[in-house]
């Protein structure tokens, strides 16, 4: 019993000490530890602080890519092609979706107009997408305790 009481007191002593601790910081009696800053160098002077410079910058950038998905084991079908010049974006990309119609986004993008699209739906060519695969069935195990005739 008196092990209890002990760490109910030592507890209790910890809170308290922890709550005064709390008060004394925002009464600003304790003042918060000090910022460490970079130091001068022994030898007299500082450095200059040089800007870096990213060698492979380009203020102006270029690309192009497409992809084209065509999965016959899962119906997966889908593309994408992206060009962008400067600060300008533009492109689109299709999918097939569940209920068999495929959609198609146009999208353009750039610093005046912000990002716009223009979404399409085609009509269903083949119905709606079924995977071509199946799960595996579930086996379930009988209780290892219960009822046994």
């Amino acid at each position: 019993m008196a092990s209890k009481n002990t760490t109910l007191n030592v507890f209790g002593f910890q809170t308290i000490v922890f709550a005064a601790l709390v008060a004394a910081a925002s009464a600003g009696i304790i003042a918060p530890a000090p910022v460490a800053y970079h130091a001068a160098p022994a030898y007299g002077y500082a450095a200059p602080i040089a800007k870096a410079v990213d060698a492979d910058y380009d203020p102006n950038p270029q690309y192009s890519y497409s992809y084209d998905v065509h999965d016959t084991l899962t119906g997966d079908t889908k593309s994408q092609q992206e060009t962008r010049n400067g600060d300008s974006v533009e492109g689109s990309y299709s999918l097939i979706e569940a209920d068999g119609t495929r959609r198609v986004v146009h999208y353009t993008a750039d610093p005046h107009n912000g990002f716009n699209a223009v979404v399409e739906k085609e009509p269903a060519g083949h119905g709606p997408v079924v995977a071509k695969y199946a799960p595996a069935p579930v086996k379930y195990a009988a209780p290892a305790y219960g009822y046994q005739h």
